[in-house]
């Protein structure tokens, strides 16, 4: 079993930056590949990026690239979203996931956290 906590959401203007962490526990966190979703009201979870497990290569929603950058720190067992050139259609619950394969597919990512929110006013 995996447990996920994210944390660093919150209220920013438009144009402003966060940075989202997620620690993760529970099985071995560099045999993972990670995801970073999103869900904003009345509208589906999509996809945001993910990390593959060893190489690190990242893979981005075609909203943020080029805005959000994925990264993880296999020692620390956490992955990170960094978010500049924040936007109002930013606003949304952000989740990190775990995945036994490398895929963009919410279905296939197995354990998931709570979510930590981000407000992005303008």
């Amino acid at each position: 079993q995996v447990q996920l906590v994210e944390s660093g959401g919150g209220l920013v203007q438009a144009g402003g930056s966060l940075r989202l962490s997620c620690v993760a526990s529970g099985g071995t966190f560099s045999s993972y590949y990670m995801g970073w979703f999103r869900q904003a009201p009345g509208k589906e979870r999509e996809f945001v990026a993910a990390i593959r497990r060893s190489s690190g290569t990242p893979w981005y929603a075609e909203s943020v690239k080029g805005r959000f950058t994925i990264s993880r720190d296999n020692a620390e067992n956490t992955v990170y979203l960094q978010m500049n050139r924040l936007q109002s259609e930013d606003t949304a619950r952000y989740y990190c996931a775990v995945a036994s394969g490398w895929t963009e597919d919410e279905r296939l990512y197995d354990y998931w956290g709570q979510g930590t929110q981000v407000t992005v006013s303008s």
